[in-house]
């Protein structure tokens, strides 16, 4: 349960560095505030703008879960937390719609120009993800979030809801 525990990226596959950040469009490029978040940011950026850091696009928090094994959780509030995913929040931490509220806001604070490359936490993809489908967060839980992976999601200021949604391998 790697939420906000401040892991290291493993950035030694450069050519997948180079390979993502060729498939980037020419625009500011954000991250969360984590190392893992804010490293990769770095490596992709090249000559790109590199924004200040937004600690509103960490990762769940999951409270007294965090950096925990499942098998050491392993619980029927657990399980519900991800079966049910939605109002349920981790002891001393967030919910799905808790994280869902806080990345939308900080996207809709963001979002001024044509294009923002995000570097972000899968659990912040999957609630932008849920929002941009209309899926359900427990099927859009069922969504790979390979790291180095790219998913583009279109916000145009004349739609509060994302208009397009695609994931690229």
């Amino acid at each position: 349960m790697v939420g906000w525990t401040d892991l290291p990226a493993d950035l030694s596959d450069t050519a997948a560095l180079r390979r993502l950040s060729a498939a980037l469009p020419h625009a500011p490029v954000i991250s969360s505030d984590l190392r893992r978040a804010a490293a990769t940011a770095d490596a992709i950026a090249g000559t790109r703008i590199r924004l200040p850091h937004a600690p509103d696009l960490r990762e769940f928090h999951y409270g007294e879960w965090e950096n925990l094994g499942f098998d050491e959780i392993d619980s029927p509030d657990l399980r519900s937390y991800f079966d049910r995913p939605g109002a349920q929040r981790a002891p001393g931490g967030e919910s799905w719609n808790d994280v869902a509220v806080r990345v939308e806001a900080a996207l809709t604070r963001l979002a001024k120009g044509p294009d923002l490359i995000v570097v972000a936490h899968m659990g912040v993809i999957l609630t932008q993800w849920a929002r941009a489908t209309g899926l359900p967060p427990f099927e859009a839980l069922a969504q790979k979030i390979d790291n180095l992976s790219l998913t583009r999601i279109d916000l145009t200021p004349s739609s509060p809801v994302p208009v397009f949604a695609n994931r690229i391998p």
